[in-house]
């Protein structure tokens, strides 16, 4: 089974090829360390919400953007052997100092795909969501998910993933948690769908929310505290 380890930071405007840049020369690091993909989105329809949303998530500023990022793993082990490499690596630890954005409000962890249907394309655009979701309601969860998948998919999608919570570490500026405010006895779900395009994201869309199984969907958890947006892909590999 996979595993997926999922970010998301504001990153300054101004910073964007630095940000592409800084990731594209991580790339063999991660993939000398057993990762299989890496893929990096910057925002670009990341709307405000009344509770939660992205950008209040790592505190961006109004001259950062949000980025949704992850990296996949063949297993867990993997992932857990690679952390633990770099946190020894004094490399890491330069690089760290070096980075284009503000690390201390980086949001990350690791989280256990429940849902990985369609193909890893080479998407032009992602959907990106947090979730927070009852413990309890895991099956519920994995049950919906997997209609709206086969939905998306009717209508362009190439792939979707949901992945549950298994190694969200709390923050000292910020974190997962409370990014949706989660409560004790919820879950962080870590989401995202991949298009080949915003065109064929838009289109299809509004072909699934026409759907009538898309709207007799009920939601196992609090869609007020839903963070999503709309990312482009500048980097997968």
């Amino acid at each position: 089974m996979s595993y997926i380890e999922g970010f998301v930071a504001a990153v300054p405007r101004a910073n964007k090829e630095a940000y592409r840049q800084h990731a594209a020369e991580a790339l063999p690091y991660f993939k000398k360390l057993g990762a299989t993909r890496m893929v990096e989105n910057w925002g670009d329809d990341v709307p405000d919400g009344k509770v939660t949303d992205f950008k209040r998530s790592v505190k961006a500023r109004a001259d950062e953007d949000v980025i949704f990022s992850w990296l996949e793993y063949p297993d867990k082990a993997t992932r857990d052997s690679a952390n633990n490499a770099m946190m020894n690596d004094p490399v890491m630890k330069v690089a760290g100092k070096t980075m284009p954005f503000d690390g201390q409000r980086m949001i990350w962890g690791g989280f256990a795909p429940i849902n990985d249907s369609g193909t890893a394309e080479k998407p032009g655009y992602v959907d990106g969501c947090v979730i927070p979701v009852p413990a309890a309601n895991l099956d519920a969860y994995r049950e919906m998910a997997d209609k709206q998948a086969a939905i998306l998919k009717q209508y362009g999608a190439t792939r979707t993933v949901d992945a549950w919570g298994d190694d969200v570490p709390e923050g000292v500026v910020t974190d997962y948690r409370g990014a949706v405010q989660a409560t004790q006895d919820e879950k962080v779900v870590y989401s995202w769908v991949e298009w080949p395009s915003k065109e064929a994201r838009d289109s299809g869309w509004k072909k699934a929310m026409e759907d009538p199984r898309m709207k007799d969907a009920k939601l196992p958890f609090d869609g007020k505290r839903m963070i999503y947006g709309g990312f482009k892909t500048i980097l997968d590999a």
